[in-house]
Formats: structure tokens, C-alpha cells, sequence
């Protein structure tokens, strides 16, 4: 078991309990107050009622010290799965799978567990600002220190995703402002530093404007595509292979009804998965013709409509070709999955607070995906990254805590790894992934990270 980040909180669970998963950060503590009712009794009914009271008070203590003796001898040899033990929750451990041996895999397999600087870069469209470096700070209130960077390596985390926008820093002919890519180049800089993997990419650009994943629209995307794209590869190419290149966030017709949901059969849903195939050839192959450094040999991950486990999964996605890299298997598939959805991410109508893996509330959507994408990929030797996954607070963290613990285990099982998004939203009325507060640097849900960390390693 991995080192605890927090001693002090993780001492306060040494008691085990059920996890039912869930989010919120503080443990409410409610005492129940009984109030006495003067009646008028008899010193011998007084008595008897005193020896009563005082035998029952008796057991009930013996009871106590009896389950917290039982509680006490629990271990992970002896638990149940969806018991915790030393603040971990437990999980039960499947029959290996096989993993082929290829670089690749083991290649995703070094990356373990990754953390997301949400809603930091990836700013977009704040025209109330009137300096574009206050983007970074424009959503998430905070901005990105060194400090921050070294904290998520001393927490644990080996990899760190910095989604980019680039649409509101580039002049009429798609050239980044020096100064917003040389912020990006500092940031990613100071991970590297830290022997971390990184993650770039371009994310919110998917206007009409600019990356929009239609027919009518496809000669303009690739042409944006391209030119952020050659830039970027440019300006980074002497960076080695822990830096990792990620094509487009999650490209899909925004604004439109078939914005998150198409159907693969249809005329529409043909077309929104054959122009994100294009659009990822296109940038894999800007890449590679770059020509310089690494960028002959990086990782390039490659999602399908809207990042969606489900569209990779279908017939139409295509894994870009890549005949001009120096190394073979270098495309990773890319996918987000906050699931199970009622969980994870939905805050109307079918949401739930609740997740368990005693009762296996949950854990069947979970095992479903993850092993789809490992019988069409990662068993024929293909990567797979699971770039974004978490579930927000619902003031529920045992049910969180089951969920992390979860998730990261049977990613690591299935041949993949997975990144935590984290937007620095605490307690609002919003999406709430905060697991460290970038100001102070303190971890707001430690015993969440603590899961991921215990499970983020090889099967023992």
C-alpha cells in the first residue's frame, strides 16, 4: 500500500466502515439529546429501575467493545470488498487479464494516475477580460503555481493533463500570441521537471469558427487544426516522450442536438465520426511531418466524437494512420467517462448520490466499458488513456471514495490509466471536482486521492 498524503485525516478513519461512496468533504458530526421525564416512583421501583438501567448500559458496552474489537482484527485478507481497512476501501481482485507485452502498453501503464488542471488554459471566450493571460485564472480563480506542481508529484500523481485553448490567443491567421505559449511552455516546463507525463492539446476550440467536426465545415477545421498544431509541435519538439500530444478534446457539432448523443447509423452520425477521423489524420500527420525532436516518435492520443468511450467503440471510429513515425503503436485512443453517468456527473433528473461496491450499485456500468474498450484495443496491443474521469461532490464521500477506488483499480486491470479532472469548484452550485485548493495547497478530499493511489499500481 502506497503512503498516506494526510496521516492526521486518514488516523480519524482507522474505524472501518462501509463506503456507499459519494462526495463532500466534511463529516457531519450530530448528537441526538433525550430529555428526562420526572415521574414520581417508589425507592424500591427507583431501584429496580436503576439495576435495569445499569445492566443494560452494561451490555450495550460489551457490544461495543465487542465490534470494535471485530473492527479492530478487520485486514485486507479478511475484509469483504466495500469494507475499508486503514482508509483504503477495499476492492475484489479479478482474475489477471492478459496484457500483450508491447512498449505501448507499458508506456500507458507508466503513467498510473493523472490529475487534470481543469479550467485553467482551456478558458475560453471571456470577453470581459482585457489582458489574455487573466484567462488563466478567468474560470478557476487561481493561478498555477510551481509549488501546486510539486504538491500533485509529492501527493502521488505521475501525470498531469493541461487542456489548452488557443482560439482567443492567435490573430487573423491562426498565430499564438508569444506570450500565451510561452505561460503554457512554463507550466508544462515545471511538471517535466518533476519527471511527470504531460498532456497537451487543443480543447475548447470547437466554435464553428475554427475546429467543428461537419462536412461543410471540415476544410476550414483542418485548416485550423493544422496551423495550431504546427505551431505547437514546433515549439515543443525538443521535449522528450513524457510530453504527450492529444489531438482535440472532445470534437463534436456544438449547440446542436447531436452535440453529446448521435446515432452511428445514421446519415449525421456517420458524418460527425468521419470528420473527426479526418481532423485526427490531419494533426497526426502535421505532427510527423514537423520533423523535429521527438515529434517523429511522440505519443499522439486521438479521441472520437466527443471523447465518448461509446464512439471509439463503434465501427466508424478510425485509428489514425501514422506510417511516418519512427516507432510503431504510438496513436493512444483517447476517451472521457464519468460513469456511471446518475452518478458521476448528472446533477437532474436520475441522479444519485450513491455508489457501492457491496451491493454493486454502480460498478456493472464501470466494468461494461472499460471492458469493451479492452476486447477491441488494448487486447490486440492498442493504448488506450482515459483522459478524464471523477465524480463531483455530492456531499457523499464514502460513496466517492468507493467510486475512486473503483474505477482506478479496474482501469489498471483493463491495461489502462486514467486522469482525475479536478476544475478547482468547491461547495458551489456547479460542478464540484476541487481535490486540492490551489491556493493553500491543501487536499480538500485526501482519503479520494488516497484510493487512487493504493490502486493506481500493478496488480500484486
Amino acid at each position: 500500500m502506497k503512503k498516506k498524503i494526510y496521516g492526521l485525516i486518514l488516523a480519524m478513519m482507522m474505524t472501518v466502515s462501509l463506503c456507499a461512496c459519494g462526495g463532500g468533504g466534511e463529516a457531519s458530526n450530530s448528537k441526538a439529546e433525550s430529555s428526562e421525564t420526572l415521574q414520581e416512583t417508589t425507592p424500591s421501583e427507583s431501584a429496580g429501575k436503576e439495576t435495569a438501567g445499569t445492566a443494560e448500559s452494561t451490555e450495550k458496552k460489551e457490544t461495543k467493545e465487542s465490534e470494535e474489537s471485530k473492527e479492530e482484527a478487520l485486514t485486507f485478507e479478511t475484509a469483504k470488498p466495500g469494507d475499508v481497512v486503514d482508509g483504503i476501501v477495499v476492492v475484489a481482485k479479478k482474475a489477471p487479464l492478459e496484457i500483450p507485452d508491447n512498449e505501448a502498453l507499458q508506456f500507458i501503464r507508466d503513467l498510473e494516475i493523472g490529475w487534470n488542471l481543469g479550467n485553467t488554459f482551456e478558458a475560453s471566450d471571456c470577453n470581459w477580460l482585457s489582458n489574455e493571460m487573466d484567462y488563466e485564472s478567468a474560470w478557476c480563480g487561481a493561478k498555477t503555481t510551481q509549488g501546486l506542481i510539486k504538491e500533485l508529484k509529492n501527493a502521488g500523481f505521475k501525470t498531469i493533463r493541461v487542456p489548452v485553448s488557443w482560439h482567443n490567443h492567435i490573430d487573423e491567421n491562426y498565430n499564438i500570441s508569444p506570450a500565451w505559449m510561452d505561460r503554457v511552455e512554463e507550466v508544462v516546463k515545471w511538471a517535466l521537471d518533476e519527471d511527470m507525463y504531460v498532456i497537451i492539446n487543443i480543447h475548447h476550440d470547437n466554435a464553428e469558427d475554427f475546429e467543428y467536426p461537419s462536412y461543410d465545415k471540415l476544410d476550414h477545421a483542418k485548416a485550423y487544426v493544422t496551423k495550431i498544431w504546427s505551431q505547437i509541435a514546433d515549439r515543443f519538439a525538443d521535449y522528450d516522450e513524457h510530453l504527450i500530444y492529444e489531438t482535440m478534446n472532445e470534437p463534436r457539432q456544438v449547440g446542436t442536438n447531436n452535440e453529446w448523443w448521435i446515432n452511428v447509423s445514421s446519415d449525421v452520425g456517420k458524418e460527425c465520426m468521419d470528420c473527426v477521423n479526418q481532423l485526427n489524420q490531419a494533426i497526426v500527420d502535421v505532427i510527423r511531418d514537423n520533423g523535429k525532436g521527438y515529434n517523429t516518435s511522440r505519443y499522439i492520443m486521438a479521441p472520437g466524437y466527443c471523447a465518448s468511450a461509446d464512439y471509439v467503440i463503434a465501427d466508424g471510429y478510425k485509428l489514425p494512420e501514422d506510417p511516418k513515425a519512427t516507432a510503431e503503436n504510438r496513436i493512444i485512443v483517447s476517451v472521457h467517462a464519468y460513469t456511471p453517468y446518475n452518478f458521476a456527473l448528472n446533477q437532474g433528473s436520475g441522479s444519485t448520490d450513491v455508489f457501492d461496491i457491496k451491493t454493486k450499485k454502480g460498478t456493472g456500468d464501470i466494468d461494461g466499458f472499460m471492458k469493451k474498450l479492452y476486447d477491441k484495443f488494448v487486447s490486440q496491443g492498442i493504448p488506450v488513456l482515459i483522459g478524464e474521469f471523477g465524480a463531483l461532490d455530492k456531499n457523499n464521500i464514502d460513496s466517492r471514495m468507493q467510486f475512486a477506488a473503483y474505477y482506478t483499480y479496474n482501469a489498471r486491470h483493463y491495461g489502462m490509466s486514467c486522469l482525475f479532472w479536478d476544475n478547482n469548484a468547491y461547495k458551489t452550485s456547479g460542478e464540484n471536482f476541487r481535490l486540492i485548493d490551489r491556493k493553500s495547497l491543501t487536499w480538500v478530499f485526501p482519503e479520494i486521492v488516497d484510493q487512487m493511489m493504493h490502486y493506481c499500481g500493478d496488480e500484486e
